[in-house]
Order: structure tokens, then C-alpha cells, then sequence
């Protein structure tokens, strides 16, 4: 009688999860026959481990399927956005005194969705949007310092040593605060264009440094976050990250 019922849970455990090929497919990584090449190519990895058999089942909500070594998100419901915010929207998905937010925006989607981040209302540019709390809050922590780009106009001209002083470091109200990289992209018409690169997500942190050393900041655009980058994307619209995205971002924050 045990004996039954312990091939009753083996015939059970072998029916469980979905082919990996299809699990593959539907992620968009390719058609099922090309996953099944990738599987055979020992290209695919689940759990840390490396699948060459064809119709290995798994559970594509719990299972780490990796891809010539990047992150598959295979877990359904999930949306990852870009967004390029305007200038004078709020990133915030409510508004008690009724001003424009990002929530207007991204109506298309559905509820459940909230900022990873954000950019104070007189700045524009990338802001991603997703309802996978888990990769948002590893990029919002400072332990996974994920890079942010600005690009920062000011008016010149600039004194050559702003941009070394702003690498070493200038200091904060709330404390110290230094960039990975400054460099000048343009100079004209009275008006210096920076690209600046920064880890930090303190609030206003880019503006602050830049009226530290003298030069208040005209405008402020993001346009890259860690892997993902703003591209032509046109001012209030978003657009779903590739899967290639999504993986590089995981990667980045150790998912």
C-alpha cells in the first residue's frame, strides 16, 4: 500500500512545472525549437545548474533560468517599464492637491505599479516603473550602488577644476558627496552641458553638488540607469524593457 502511494507521488513529481523549451518561449527568448538548440548547446542554466536534457520541467514562478548567463524573468504578472518623466510631473502615483504624477502616464497598465526612485519634479528623463518589488527594492538600496547618467546644464563658463572637485568630492549638508565621473559634452551660447555619473540616490543629490561648487542647475536629465538607458524614447511615454534589460538588471543587483 506504501509502495503505491509513493509511485503515486513520483508519477506526480514528474508531471509537475512546465517543459523548459516552452517556459524558454514564452519569456521571448526564442521559438522552441531554438531553445531546444540553446538547451543541447549547454546554454541554459536552472537553479545554478546547467539543462541539457530536453523536457526537463520546471516552475517557471520559482525557478533561476539563465541564458548564456543572464537572468530570464519567468514569473508571470510581472512589468517592467521605462518612462520618461517630464518636467513638472511628480514621481509619485497620487497627488492630494491634484498635480500631474507619473500614475497618469501609465494608465494603459493597470494598478500596482510604483517608481523605482525618483526624480524631484523640475527633472526629466528615465524613471523606471515596475510591480517586481523585489528588483526594486535592491535598486533603490545603497549596498547595489546601481550607476545613474545625467546629463546637467548650468551656465559658463566653468572653472576647469569643477569637474576634478566634483570626483573628489564636495560636502553636504547630509554629508559627503562625490560623482564617479564629470565630463564636459558642450560648451555654448553662455550654457556648459555636463554628463555626470553618480551612485547615490539622495535626494536633489546632483542639483546640490553642482550649487556647492557655484553653478545652480538650469536643467536635469536622467538617461541611464544601470543597464537601461532613455534612447528616443519621447517625453511622457513609456515602453517595456527588453528581456535583455531586465536580466542585466537583475545581474546588477545579485537576483
Amino acid at each position: 500500500m506504501s509502495g503505491g502511494s509513493s509511485r503515486g507521488r513520483l508519477g506526480d513529481a514528474a508531471s509537475e512545472g512546465i517543459r523548459l523549451q516552452k517556459v524558454l518561449a514564452a519569456a521571448g527568448v526564442g521559438s522552441r525549437r531554438a531553445s531546444e538548440e540553446m538547451i543541447d548547446e549547454g546554454r541554459v542554466r536552472v537553479d545554478g545548474a546547467v539543462v541539457r536534457e530536453q523536457g526537463r520541467r520546471v516552475d517557471p514562478e520559482t525557478a533561476i533560468i539563465e541564458v548564456d548567463g543572464v537572468r530570464v524573468v519567468t514569473r508571470s504578472g510581472l512589468i517592467h517599464l521605462a518612462l520618461n518623466k517630464p518636467r513638472g510631473v511628480l514621481s509619485t502615483m497620487s497627488d492630494d492637491r491634484g498635480r500631474p504624477t507619473v500614475a497618469g502616464l501609465l494608465t494603459e497598465f493597470g494598478p500596482g505599479l510604483f517608481h523605482v526612485g525618483r526624480l524631484d519634479a523640475d527633472s526629466e528623463g528615465l524613471l523606471l516603473v515596475t510591480n517586481d518589488g523585489e528588483l526594486a527594492h535592491r535598486l533603490t538600496h545603497p549596498s547595489f550602488e546601481v550607476a545613474k547618467t545625467y546629463l546637467v546644464e548650468v551656465s559658463g563658463p566653468m572653472r576647469r577644476e569643477v569637474p576634478r572637485t566634483l570626483r573628489a568630492g564636495v560636502e553636504l549638508e547630509d554629508g559627503p558627496a562625490r560623482a564617479d565621473s564629470v565630463r564636459v559634452v558642450d560648451n555654448a551660447n553662455g550654457r556648459v552641458m555636463l554628463e555626470v555619473v553618480i551612485h547615490e540616490g539622495r535626494t536633489r543629490i546632483v542639483r546640490r553638488m553642482l550649487e556647492a561648487v557655484g553653478y545652480p542647475v538650469h536643467r536635469l536629465v536622467r538617461t541611464q540607469l544601470g543597464p537601461v538607458t532613455l534612447g528616443t524614447l519621447r517625453a511622457g511615454r513609456p515602453r517595456h524593457l527588453s528581456r535583455g534589460e531586465v536580466g542585466a538588471l537583475y545581474r546588477d543587483v545579485g537576483l
